[in-house]
């Protein structure tokens, strides 16, 4: 299972309060005070687990809590502090405070935020000591934590991510190249979720690609699953264009990528320069003198120049489709690549 978003709260603990307390002791009939201070409260942690992969940890549990600080004891002994919260979470988190929209962290490895703070613990009675009064009866108590509701993303790490319309074969694609094992049927928007496999071209080369849900014509307002796929394909490095030879929906592919482009230029300008390979699929239904017609026909109508391939597989079959991962791979280690056109 997939889960890309979470909300919970988090409340950090409070400080611990401080002490009225005198000293007692023989020979010492005027003790003076000597409250200590409350412990200082938890912080709530956020941070990045390379073991984790999803947001599910998260379902079910809203509320997340740090320990409060102890009280302040005599002989001006100081409360123990609280242990922080850690929570952990997915590489590829982004934390945006509930309330406000505003992102507090986007986390990648190694990474790990403070949320919310713990309180500082209060005074004991012997701050509160003066020239004035030297016998203060009065200490002050511990500063409550802090309590935020957060909304987390997480946004797909892969290097590769497929992008295309519903029913363009990318589940199909994934399902050849990789051990992931995609829903694949044919009616729209089969992939509801992300889905990752790891592609492995030989003993030392293996490269992420992420299936994730297909475009439609207005994706970049949100239309059809639009928002969802076009915030996970953001992280990904490189862009496999699946293209349908013969689509359903009564245009060219050629067509059929001119829209998918231009929902990708209306979300982000920085997404649609991204470096990207045209993959048309489905080409085991055709015969070799169809399938070049093909080719030649999406080649002449995008006015392709003769350094931008076209690269023609079949999902289904495996035809073509390690001469593209070889091509993307070049393309993710240092290899120029054509970008998006």
């Amino acid at each position: 299972m997939f889960i890309d978003r979470a909300r919970i709260q988090v409340t950090a603990g409070n400080g611990g309060n401080g002490k009225v307390s005198f000293k007692r002791a023989k020979g010492f009939p005027k003790g003076g005070p000597n409250g200590g201070d409350g412990g200082k409260g938890g912080d709530i942690i956020l941070r990045v687990d390379e073991g984790l992969n999803t947001l599910i940890d998260f379902r079910g549990i809203y509320e997340w809590k740090a320990e409060h600080g102890d009280g302040g004891g005599s002989k001006q002994c100081t409360g123990a502090n609280a242990p922080d919260r850690v929570i952990r979470v997915p590489a590829g988190t982004v934390v945006y405070n509930e309330d406000t929209g505003e992102q507090i962290a986007d986390l990648t490895d190694g990474d790990s935020v403070i949320v919310a703070r713990g309180g500082k613990g209060g005074y004991g009675n012997e701050h509160f000591k003066n020239a004035v009064n030297q016998t203060p009866r009065k200490a002050s108590p511990g500063e409550p934590g802090e309590v935020i509701a957060l909304n987390l993303e997480l946004k797909v790490i892969a290097e590769i991510g497929l992008v295309g319309l519903p029913n363009a074969g990318k589940s199909t694609f994934l399902k050849s190249v990789t051990r992931a094992d995609p829903k694949i049927a044919n009616y729209p928007f089969t992939t509801l979720s992300p889905q990752l496999g790891i592609s492995i071209l030989d003993q030392s080369r293996r490269v992420v690609i992420a299936d994730i849900p297909g475009l439609i014509e207005g994706a970049a307002e949100g239309a059809g699953l639009g928002h969802d796929f076009l915030r996970h394909i953001e992280r990904t490095r490189v862009i496999i264009h699946v293209l349908d030879v013969d689509p359903d929906n009564a245009l060219s592919p050629a067509q059929n990528y001119r829209n998918i482009r231009r929902e990708l230029v209306d979300y982000s300008s920085e997404l649609a320069e991204k470096p990207e390979f045209i993959a048309l699929n489905k080409l085991d239904l055709m015969t070799d003198e169809e399938q070049q017609e093909a080719i030649d026909a999406l080649r002449i109508e995008l006015q392709l120049d003769a350094n931008q391939e076209i690269f023609a597989i079949s999902g289904a079959t495996g035809f073509g489709c390690n001469v593209l991962l070889e091509a993307a791979w070049k393309a993710l280690h240092g290899d120029e690549v054509q970008a998006g056109w």
